[in-house]
């Protein structure tokens, strides 16, 4: 019983280590099951429909273009604003007007 404890206290303290390990995508290039293993909240019919969008429409000049896709909304862009990318660099928040 202690074994059985001491193997579920392991994989509970490691589970946020791998919830962590998402890697930046590229939405202009990456698959569907690529999209929705690296981004939080995009589940694999989000990730269908991210593609499908883009295979319509072009590529994504930002990643604030992701809201256009239905189901996909500013809080879901928010939460992974670090890990989307349209090209080589980080999809930065807009600035605010003065």
């Amino acid at each position: 019983m202690r074994i059985l404890k001491a193997l579920l206290l392991t994989l509970a303290l490691s589970l946020p280590l791998f919830a962590a390990a998402a890697e930046p995508v590229n939405i202009n290039t990456a698959d569907a099951s690529t999209i929705a293993a690296n981004l939080n909240g995009i589940g694999d019919a989000k990730a269908k429909a991210i593609v499908e969008f883009r295979d319509k429409n072009g590529p994504f000049k930002s990643a604030d273009e992701l809201v256009k896709v239905k189901g996909v909304g500013l809080k879901t862009v928010d939460k992974n604003r670090d890990l989307i990318r349209t090209s080589g660099a980080p999809a930065t928040k807009p600035a605010k007007p003065a």
